[in-house]
């Protein structure tokens, strides 16, 4: 199961950032309940969203992911048709003693969300560093609010 996607906090009324805000609370509880994204009785384990923050400066939008533990060559940074995909796999860590209670996320993730009209698509960068991934999506005039006047 893909997660719907996320949309830009600044933009959003009230009511739908409460429901955002929800439905995070109610994955990362989903996701504490069963390591791996795996739920009971339906076999293979479906990607999870990490954990992610949008930050609407003056010049760009910021998205950043904890990703702890994950190479760069195991996450891929797309975007099509207005739509920020970021996705990849955590390996499971070998152990050498047992086991006693995991928590870390392993397995497929998945994060996606929408951006804003004025978003340059064309210049996005991605930069991994101490387990978070930045990805800046620059700002364009094309979008911006304007005021009309209005005649008669």
């Amino acid at each position: 199961m893909t997660h719907p996607a996320r949309h830009s906090r600044g933009g959003l009324p009230a009511a739908l950032r409460e429901l955002e805000d929800l439905r995070t609370r109610v994955d990362q509880l989903m996701h504490a309940a069963f390591p791996g994204g795996g739920f009971p009785g339906f076999g293979v384990a479906e990607p999870w969203a990490p954990l992610a923050d949008i930050e609407d400066a003056e010049d760009a939008y910021l998205v950043e992911l904890e990703l702890p533990g994950v190479d760069k060559d195991q996450i891929t940074v797309e975007v099509t048709e207005g739509e920020l995909d970021i996705h990849g796999e955590i390996r499971e860590k070998e152990h050498t003693g047992t086991v006693r209670r995991q928590t870390r996320h392993i397995g497929q993730f998945d994060y996606r969300t929408i951006l804003p009209p004025n978003s340059d698509t064309e210049h996005i960068s991605a930069d991994l560093n101490n387990g978070v991934l930045t990805v800046k999506v620059p700002k364009t005039e094309k979008g911006k609010a304007q005021r009309i006047e209005i005649t008669g």
